[in-house]
C-alpha cells in the first residue's frame, strides 16, 4: 500500500473560472492526444516507441501552468510530460508529425515522440535520453538568463529512477550553490521501468534528496491539480525573487507500462486499482463541480472540442510527406539555413 498523502487543496489560487476551465482543457487534450497515438500506433503509422502519461497528466499540466512563458520561462519535459508542452504552445499536429516521422516534423524526421523544442520559440527545450543530464542542462539555461539579465525561471522534471543518476547530483548541486532560478520536478511514479521506488533509493522521500544540496523542497500529492499548481507556483515565486532552487516530489503513479511494449505485469493488480481511484482529471472535474466552476456540460464541450482539433490534427499529420532521402545531407553545418526553415 501507499503511505498516505497529505490533504488535498481546494484553494483555488487565485485563478479565474477561465484558467481553471483551460487547466482542465489541457489535461484532456493531453490524455486524448495520446490515445490517438496509440490508435495510430496500431494501426502501423508510428515509428518507433509511445510512453503514456496516463494517470499523470495533473502534475504535468499544473506545474507548467504557474510558469509565465511570456516572460520567458522555460520547461524541459520527460516523455511523459506532454501536458506541459502543450501548456507551453506546442501543437497537436507538430506531436503527431513527430511520433509519425514526418518530413515537417520539428525535427524533419530525425528525431521521435516529443524530444524536439526551442526554448526562444516554443517556451520549451527537447528532453535528454540520459536522463539526469537534462539537469545540468536547465542549469545551465537558467544561468544564461540570468548573465543576459533576465529573470526567467526553469522547471526540469526527473523521475525517481533519473534521481539516481550522478548528473542529477551535480546539476542539482551546482545549480543550489549558484542559487538559480530552477525547478525540478521529481516524479515518483512508483517504478523506474520495472523497478519499485523503494529499490532506487533509501531515502525517507525523494524530497529528502533535497538536503545533499541545500535548497528548499515539497513533497506533494501530484494527482491533486491545485496542490501541484499551488506548489509550483510558490517555487516560481521563489525562484524569481532570487532565493535559489526547489526540488519538489510529486506523488503520482504510471497507470501504463513504461511504454507501450511492456504490459505492466510486474505492477501488482491491486494497485493499479488503488491509483486509478485517484485518477487526475477525474479529482479535478469533481472539484470544479463542487465549487460550481463547472457543469457536465462545460465538460462535455470541451471533450467536442478536443475531437474537432484532433481529427484535423491527425488528419493534416496524416497528410504530411515523410522525409527527403537527400535531405539527410542538409542541417549538417551552422549558417545553411536548414533549421531556420523548420515548421
Amino acid at each position: 500500500m501507499t503511505e498516505p498523502i497529505a490533504t488535498p487543496v481546494y484553494d483555488t489560487q487565485g485563478l479565474t473560472h477561465e484558467q481553471l476551465l483551460e487547466i482542465d482543457y489541457f489535461m484532456r487534450l493531453t490524455r486524448s492526444l495520446e490515445e490517438r497515438v496509440v490508435n495510430l500506433f496500431r494501426q502501423s503509422k508510428v515509428i518507433g516507441g509511445i510512453f503514456r502519461s496516463l494517470g499523470q497528466e495533473g502534475e504535468s499540466v499544473a506545474s507548467a501552468y504557474a510558469l509565465d512563458f511570456k516572460a520567458g520561462d522555460v520547461v524541459q519535459p520527460l516523455i511523459r510530460n506532454m501536458g506541459s508542452i502543450l501548456v507551453a504552445g506546442a501543437r497537436p499536429v507538430d506531436v503527431l508529425r513527430q511520433y509519425m516521422g514526418k518530413g515537417n516534423s520539428p525535427t524533419r524526421g530525425r528525431d521521435l515522440n516529443i524530444h524536439y523544442g526551442h526554448p526562444a520559440r516554443d517556451g520549451f527545450i527537447g528532453q535528454i535520453s540520459q536522463l539526469g543530464d537534462m539537469i545540468p542542462v536547465m542549469a545551465g539555461i537558467v544561468l544564461a538568463g540570468r548573465m543576459q539579465k533576465k529573470n526567467i525561471v526553469g522547471l526540469a522534471y526527473i523521475g525517481d529512477g533519473g534521481s539516481s543518476t550522478g548528473a542529477f547530483y551535480e546539476g542539482m548541486n551546482f545549480a543550489a550553490v549558484q542559487r538559480l532560478p530552477l525547478i525540478c520536478i521529481v516524479e515518483n511514479n512508483g517504478y523506474a521501468y520495472s523497478t519499485p521506488t523503494s529499490k532506487q533509493t533509501a531515502a525517507r522521500t525523494l524530497a529528502d534528496k533535497a538536503y545533499a544540496f541545500g535548497c528548499a523542497s515539497e513533497s506533494i500529492d501530484g494527482n491533486d491539480v491545485m496542490a501541484a499548481y499551488a506548489a509550483t507556483r510558490r517555487a516560481v515565486e521563489r525562484a524569481r525573487r532570487g532565493d535559489g532552487v526547489t526540488l519538489l516530489e510529486v506523488k503520482t503513479f504510471r497507470m501504463k507500462g513504461h511504454a507501450e511494449h511492456d504490459n505492466q505485469s510486474y505492477v501488482p493488480l491491486a494497485l493499479i486499482e488503488e491509483w486509478r481511484s485517484r485518477d487526475p482529471i477525474e479529482r479535478y472535474e469533481r472539484l470544479l463541480l463542487e465549487l460550481g466552476i463547472a457543469s457536465p456540460a462545460n465538460f462535455e464541450a470541451t471533450k467536442l472540442r478536443i475531437k474537432n482539433e484532433l481529427d484535423a490534427a491527425v488528419d493534416e499529420a496524416d497528410a504530411s510527406p515523410m522525409p527527403r532521402g537527400e535531405d539527410a545531407a542538409l542541417g549538417l553545418f551552422a549558417g545553411d539555413g536548414y533549421w531556420e526553415s523548420a515548421p
